[in-house]
């Protein structure tokens, strides 16, 4: 997909030098711009196993115990 992009004519003249610095096009230099800084890093499943890597595994079964009744529906609620 083409698009058109107006920049103003300092960003043009850095992204210009940037672009030949790096040994890229233009183009290029835009599309890893926004891949850095809009691409999903990780998905939700792979956060959560980073961050359960800080507990131990006794605190993660206390924290499994302690949202176990999370879990469970009581219908009497529903009415």
């Amino acid at each position: 997909m083409q698009i058109s992009l107006r920049v103003p004519p300092k960003t043009g003249e850095r992204l210009k030098s940037l672009a030949h610095k790096a040994g890229k096009t233009k183009t290029a230099l835009i599309l890893e711009a926004l891949k850095e800084k809009y691409e999903p890093k990780k998905n939700r499943s792979q956060i959560v196993r980073d961050l359960a890597g800080w507990m131990s595994k006794a605190e993660c079964e206390e924290l499994r115990n302690a949202v176990e009744l999370f879990n469970k529906i009581d219908d009497e609620d529903w009415q």
